[in-house]
């Protein structure tokens, strides 16, 4: 879809579907969970593309669902191909929670969460329930990883069910991967456990 005023195009196709400014989003990969301890996107393995073919990358995340009770979904990012996931990253996060019964709710900065030129993996979300009916959502944008000049920025929201039923959280994360070599793997994983079913939906954005 796009918006066209007096005969000129303010927005090209794919832009207010997928929430970026301009430019229309191809599906590269999907994976789909199946009790996954990773899940990977490399670059040149099972037809994967991350290098410099696309400025910007999207991650949708759906159906999300933990083995393990009260765990949070993380990512890393390699520079050598997936051989190791440990790129140094500085990133920041906030969240807005409620319940069902509508008597608590927050909305807060999560410094606990704060990574400081660190290598670990990254908390897109936190604290999700591994209930039967309960989900992850989430979208993740990564920008320029095959940039050999820059760090790399990424930016992301997630909406879960979050510790126990009853109460939904949205989390906004962000940060950038300290680090001019070009990044050509992400990889996604629970902080405990393994992810139980979902897909993750791989996109490049022109």
């Amino acid at each position: 879809m796009g918006v066209i005023s007096n005969g000129t195009t303010l927005l090209d196709a794919g832009a207010l579907d997928s929430g970026v400014a301009t430019g229309a989003m191809t599906l590269i990969k999907e994976l789909t969970a199946s009790s996954s301890a990773t899940l990977s996107f490399v670059d040149g393995a099972s037809g994967v593309v991350l290098d410099s073919t696309y400025k910007e990358y999207i991650f949708k995340f759906i159906n999300i669902h933990p083995q393990t009770n009260n765990v949070d979904f993380q990512f890393n990012a390699s520079i050598d191909g997936g051989s190791n996931y440990n790129v140094t990253k500085t990133t920041s996060q906030f969240n807005a929670y409620h319940n069902e019964a509508g008597n608590d709710q927050v909305l807060g900065y999560n410094a606990g969460y704060d990574l400081d030129n660190s290598t670990a993996f990254m908390n897109i979300t936190n604290d999700i329930s591994n209930e039967g009916d309960m989900n992850t959502a989430a979208t993740f944008h990564l920008y320029d990883p095959s940039n050999t000049t820059f760090v790399k920025h990424f930016t992301g929201t997630a909406n879960n069910n979050y510790n126990s039923g009853g109460y939904f959280q949205n989390d906004y994360f962000a940060g950038y991967l300290n680090t001019t070599s070009a990044v050509n793997a992400i990889q996604f994983k629970m902080s405990s456990g393994n992810v139980d079913v979902g897909t993750i939906k791989m996109y490049g954005v022109k």
